[in-house]
């Protein structure tokens, strides 16, 4: 088994209650039949959950991410230079209202027709333009 095998097992393994509770929406095609990955490797990072057929990434930030917004903002800059769109939800948002993340989820998907696979990272990658907030807004 790889590394990054036994990386995303370990962390599957153990979820936080957040990651726990949006897994419990979005697991099992539950969304518009879309599948989506826990702890799925994308580049050198493991992404939360992530839909390959819309390229799109969730993350959930408990609070230790609110001292890490530096490295999240890299970490995000760099999954959207592959050509996947990030969507960050704080771990309290998930626990005090599902109903509302669903509807964000869902809202991702509909509005957005899968993107072209990228055969290579954009240059500069200094523009990362197309990330919705978890509000809706770019």
């Amino acid at each position: 088994m790889s590394k990054k095998s036994s990386t995303a097992r370990e962390l599957r393994r153990d979820p936080s209650r957040a990651e726990r509770v949006c897994w419990e929406l979005i697991r099992a095609h539950r969304m518009e039949g879309i599948k989506f990955r826990r702890q799925h490797p994308v580049g050198p990072y493991f992404a939360d959950f992530a839909c390959v057929s819309k390229r799109l990434v969730i993350e959930i930030d408990g609070i230790h991410h609110d001292d890490r917004l530096e490295a999240d903002a890299r970490r995000t800059a760099l999954i959207e230079s592959l050509g996947w769109q990030v969507v960050r939800f704080g771990a309290g948002e998930v626990l005090q209202n599902p109903d509302g993340i669903w509807a964000t989820i869902q809202n991702l998907i509909n509005d957005s027709a899968s993107p072209p696979l990228l055969t290579s990272p954009p240059s500069g990658g200094e523009e990362h333009e197309g990330r919705i907030n978890p509000d809706g807004t770019s």
